[in-house]
């Protein structure tokens, strides 16, 4: 399955070397209109996304599923997501405290690719409070043991082994065949 990922950053979008993918992840902080352009330039038969700390709260357009907190089924995998980074401020949209996140993803099902817009604590993050990712993370990895754990958020191209989770952070866009 071809997957193109997106995140972070809408003046990278559509640079990539590919005519088709199957599959296009958004990770969140990208305009609707970014979405909608990668859409039409890749054609892809599904889009998944999640939000980021600096999208709004207002759904995505039809054409996307948004995978916060939900579990879905496509090309022979099952993908579930998180969307949001740690509440660094009082106030915004998809902004989490570590214990909202613990409590959400307790039972939260075992699926094969987890996207997220934040990073598992102590994995790609950045030096500051904004950047901070979420134990929470790391105790789903622990627990459910993902392939796949893709997120944007700290602006890197970064990838870590975790056991058997590939964690790939994303920034701008990336192709991947999984």
């Amino acid at each position: 399955m071809t997957i193109v990922l997106l995140a972070d950053d809408d003046s990278l979008v559509g640079r990539l070397d590919v005519m088709k993918c199957d599959l296009l992840l958004c990770l969140g902080d990208l305009w609707d209109s970014t979405i909608e352009k990668a859409r039409d330039r890749y054609q892809p038969e599904r889009v998944f996304a999640v939000r980021g700390n600096h999208d709004s709260a207002a759904p995505f357009a039809g054409f996307v599923t948004d995978l916060h907190l939900t579990a879905t089924a496509f090309g022979g995998m099952r993908f579930g997501g998180f969307g949001g980074s740690w509440k660094y401020k009082p106030r915004g949209h998809h902004l989490y405290e570590q214990e909202e996140v613990n409590a959400a993803l307790r039972d939260f099902p075992a699926v094969d690719v987890f996207v997220a817009h934040n990073s598992p604590r102590g994995i790609h993050e950045r030096d500051s409070d904004v950047h901070q990712g979420f134990d929470a993370f790391r105790e789903y990895i622990a627990r459910a043991k993902p392939k796949y754990f893709f997120h944007g958020h700290q602006h890197f191209n970064e990838e870590t082994v975790i056991g058997d989770t590939r964690v790939i952070g994303v920034f701008g866009e990336r192709v991947m065949e999984v």
